[in-house]
């Protein structure tokens, strides 16, 4: 990547994010980097955090919630001010709220054929706690793909070849090997009914990247997503304690063995990440996932995996959610808000 382009990474303040952050502004010389989070104070202490290894960085920070439409709205106004273009775009943040673990099932799979599937999907082993926020959407939902589908609709104006002809900007949506396509329905794209949100919003990732290029793409920008595979971070935590995943690392290196997506550090997780920023994005398939891979040794590889994506349910998606947020925006015209 060239000197003296921007970046913003959502969800940057930790875990995955805040360490693509650090990659980021190792690897690329002059890098304007916009972290967009949720948490003002979180925010300060991680460019606080990355200042020190790059005092000379031009960091910079925008408050966004992407579970709240009204924020997404303030904050790609603030971004536009502040910017007039993006070159790299990293829809990172993410919820999956827990509830509980399934023990039996999980005993069951160690022993089991579908042992492997299990420890990279986490199929069948979660609760999740969903719920509907004031704005009338599900939670799950609303901050790992709604959120990040109305960012994109409202930074338009200065991303891709708008402005700047000839330009192009890299959308990179981080995905999820839980990313199943049994867990997703067209018609429950919230998953009101179902009982894996976080499953069903990370397909929908999938699918909406994959169409995203099909409507963008001659506007100069690109979408692709990325798996980041196991990685410890608060998602992690937020299933299990720090102390059980230690118990689990000789499991987890053994499993490393065939399943190289088990990838434990966030350095690993980014791999993917890191590999796109390096890439001419007009050159990759629009049809495929990049998965970071880690092996025993240590070597860090990107690999591509064809997304089987029904493109006349893409298409589906992309249309609800057009509509939705044409609901809102009329529903908050009337209300004067």
């Amino acid at each position: 990547m060239a000197a003296g382009k921007v970046a913003l990474v959502t969800g940057a303040n930790a875990g995955l994010g805040l360490t693509l952050c650090e990659r980021l502004l190792s690897e690329h010389k002059d890098l304007k980097l916009c972290l967009a989070c949720r948490n003002k104070l979180r925010a300060e202490v991680a460019q606080e955090a990355l200042k020190l290894s790059h005092p000379d960085a031009d960091i910079s920070i925008i408050i966004v919630d992407t579970s709240s439409l009204q924020s997404v709205y303030r904050a790609a106004r603030e971004i536009k001010h502040r910017y007039s273009r993006l070159d790299l775009l990293y829809l990172n943040a993410g919820i999956m709220p827990v509830t509980g673990f399934n023990w039996s099932h999980f005993v069951k799979g160690l022993f089991s054929s579908d042992c492997v599937h299990m420890l990279t999907t986490a199929q069948g082993l979660l609760k999740q706690a969903d719920f509907t926020t004031e704005e009338g959407f599900r939670n799950i939902f609303a901050t790992n793909l709604f959120g990040h589908f109305v960012l994109i609709r409202q930074l338009e104006d200065i991303i891709g070849s708008t402005n700047k002809p000839g330009h192009v900007t890299q959308v990179v949506w981080t995905s999820s090997s839980a990313a199943l396509k049994d867990n997703f329905d067209i018609k429950d794209i919230q998953h009101k009914n179902g009982c894996d949100p976080y499953s069903s919003s990370k397909y929908a990732t999938d699918m909406l990247s994959v169409v995203l290029n099909d409507k963008l793409n001659h506007k100069g920008i690109y979408s692709h997503s990325v798996c980041p595979g196991l990685v410890m971070t608060n998602l992690t935590n937020g299933i299990m304690p720090p102390w059980f995943w230690t118990i689990m690392w000789p499991i987890i290196m053994l499993v490393r063995f065939f399943v190289p997506s088990t990838n434990y550090e966030t350095y690993n997780g980014c791999e993917a990440q890191m590999w796109l920023s390096h890439q001419q994005p007009t050159t990759l398939d629009s049809h495929v996932k990049f998965c970071s891979e880690s092996s025993v040794f240590g070597h860090r590889s990107v690999k591509q995996k064809k997304l089987n994506i029904n493109m006349e349910q893409a298409e589906s998606l992309y249309t609800q959610l057009e509509s939705l947020e044409g609901e809102f925006r009329q529903q908050h015209h009337k209300s004067g808000q």
